[in-house]
């Protein structure tokens, strides 16, 4: 799969579709406009410069969130030094919409996780179809 920011500046190729799509309800994901499909760092190809940002209501963030240094597209985030597990997220909504249908869509809830137990869900998962969710 290959996607791009709005400018085309970043591109982003991932060897197969995420396992499942995370729709989140947290202000940071909200603002962002980001679809997170999550990927061992080793398996995403990202070419071009971006910018990050870092949670600053946050005293630790847990995670530096890319975007496109000329259009503001956000590409991904990269988790915190102090938390680098290998893992990142891809922002799924660069890449064709069709490479996505039938993935399983989740919908954590960001906005009031503790941040120390597993997320919880505002509803069921359901499949994405490419036009609602």
């Amino acid at each position: 799969m290959k996607g791009s920011c709005h400018c085309g500046a970043v591109s982003i190729a991932l060897a197969a579709r995420p396992d499942y799509l995370h729709d989140c309800n947290c202000s940071l994901c909200v603002q962002s406009g980001a679809l997170w499909g999550y990927y061992r760092t080793d398996n995403v190809v990202l070419r071009g410069k971006t910018s990050d940002y870092a949670r600053a209501d946050m005293t630790k963030p847990s995670s530096h969130l890319h975007f496109c240094k000329n259009c503001g597209s956000t590409t991904h985030w990269v988790a915190a030094t102090h938390l680098s597990h290998g893992f990142m997220g891809v922002n799924m909504r660069l890449f064709e919409t069709a490479e996505l249908v039938g993935t399983e869509l989740r919908f954590p809830n960001g906005r009031d996780w503790d941040k120390v137990t597993p997320f919880g869900y505002v509803k069921s998962h359901t499949i994405f179809d490419g036009i609602s969710h």
